[in-house]
């Protein structure tokens, strides 16, 4: 982030504008909404431009610019089409320390104008910092179709309410808690879905007579899937954002986790081989005593919860203790993992069936059912794998399977750091070695894999 998102407030403030065409009209446009005191230097001026100065919402100076115009202004908008004009305002206003904006020269700006959704007070401004102005534009249409018209209705009705919350609830987080009640009540939706005619006052006695009652505390079992973002579904999104507390694992990507609710708490209680930063029992207890103290606790955990993430060991406590929960699943690694490196995990003339099985090492070695996974016609998946193969490869050709059977082995799967290597169960280790992948990795195992060549997509 190069450019820091702030909101101004103009209210009667001198705002100078430079340029009388289309360009300023549509920033002069914007100004008035937000009622600064507006003043525009231009040699000529457009057909609206005249009009709201025959209106005398606007005070115009035909005329070239000068330095000395700048004098009182708190904001300046160059939006003219001579390169020479727009250089010489910007250099101006940077030498008066005045912010200074001019239309399509990102390089002579102090800020720009973010593409707007308007639905006052709430506002929400999408900046691509000067880079792509179109692309903000489509970012902005596609939001503003999901912010009801009737949030500007909200937004005023929750202004007028709040030095009343403020005085009832104490701490931050008790306020919080109310307000995220508070719009999600049933009759707040029924007053503005118009269905229940209730003014504001009807509202804040619904308040004052405690109807939105003290929340208990809950917790969300969420798949975080594999690494690529995009992958969460719609829920897991929408419990990332309204979580008070994050407990998560070290599967979690970076990009996945910037998605959780900016100020909430993260706690990570990763685990590593040999090194469990939180033993699983503390994490269940964590759990436990969080929802306690009435807070929405996030456990967001790699892949799927049910798929060797200890979901069930966690929701076991969580009924023992009659905390309210929610899961919610996830792209499993074996899913996601295996699609972006275009390895189908069955396929008609290759595979019937596919099994996952957990690569986690005892006494140094790997106890698995060896015979069962040796058998020809389908695909084996293995999780937290990598130390362990070179056993793998050994135990799969000791129980019957063919030296020169395909595995692909991958790494940071889904995400921009994925990298798949492919071999058979002869030279994969050395493979691996040479390219020196490390965890998390998922190996996959089976003839599925001579497909990445003609399927490969995403690297």
């Amino acid at each position: 982030m190069k450019s820091f998102p702030i909101f101004i407030n103009l209210l009667h403030k001198p705002v100078l504008v430079i340029g009388g065409g289309d360009v300023a009209l549509r920033k002069i446009e914007m100004l008035l909404k937000a009622d600064a005191k507006i003043t525009v230097i231009a040699s000529s001026l457009c057909k609206e431009l005249k009009h709201y100065q025959k209106l005398k919402k606007i005070h115009v100076k035909i005329k070239s610019f000068e330095k000395n115009d700048l004098t009182h202004a708190v904001l300046v908008i160059a939006a003219t089409n001579n390169k020479k004009v727009n250089v010489l305002v910007s250099k101006t206003a940077q030498a008066l320390n005045i912010p200074v904006n001019v239309v399509d020269e990102p390089s002579l700006c102090t800020f720009t104008m973010g593409s707007i959704i308007d639905r006052s007070p709430l506002l929400i401004a999408i900046s691509s910092e000067g880079n792509a102005p179109v692309l903000a534009k489509f970012v902005r249409e596609k939001v503003e179709a999901l912010i009801p018209h009737n949030f500007s209705k909200l937004a005023s009705v929750m202004g007028s309410m709040r030095d009343s919350i403020k005085n009832r609830y104490e701490s931050t987080q008790s306020r919080r808690i109310f307000w995220e009640n508070f719009i999600d009540h049933p009759i707040v939706r029924q007053f503005l879905n118009q269905t229940k005619k209730l003014s504001v006052q009807q509202l804040i006695a619904l308040v004052k007579k405690n109807e939105i009652k003290k929340r208990q505390g809950e917790v969300f079992l969420v798949g975080g899937g594999p690494g690529d973002p995009d992958l969460l579904t719609f829920r897991a999104l929408h419990l990332m954002q309204r979580s008070d507390v994050c407990v998560y694992d070290k599967l979690i990507s970076k990009d996945v986790l910037n998605l959780v609710r900016r100020d909430a708490e993260l706690i990570y209680v990763g685990k590593e081989r040999d090194r469990h930063t939180v033993p699983q029992e503390k994490i269940n207890q964590l759990l436990v005593k969080l929802a306690k103290k009435g807070m929405r606790v996030l456990r967001l955990k790699g892949g799927d919860p049910f798929i060797f993430g200890r979901g069930g060991e966690e929701i076991e406590m969580l009924m023992e203790h009659k905390i309210p929960f929610q899961v919610v699943p996830g792209i499993t690694a074996a899913n996601g993992v295996s699609s972006y490196a275009g390895i189908p995990l069955t396929h008609r003339d290759y595979a019937q069936s596919c099994t996952f099985v957990t690569g986690h090492m005892k006494n140094e070695k790997l106890i698995l059912e060896w015979n069962s996974l040796a058998k020809p016609n389908q695909t084996v998946v293995i999780y937290m794998g990598l130390l362990a193969l070179s056993q793998i490869c050994e135990q799969f050709i000791k129980h019957g399977a063919s030296k020169n059977l395909p595995i692909a082995v991958v790494e940071q799967g889904t995400t921009s750091d994925q990298k798949v290597v492919t071999g058979s169960l002869l030279n994969i280790t050395q493979k691996v070695k040479q390219e020196k992948l490390k965890s998390p990795s998922l190996i996959i195992i089976g003839n599925v894999v001579k497909l990445r060549k003609k399927l490969n997509w995403f690297n």
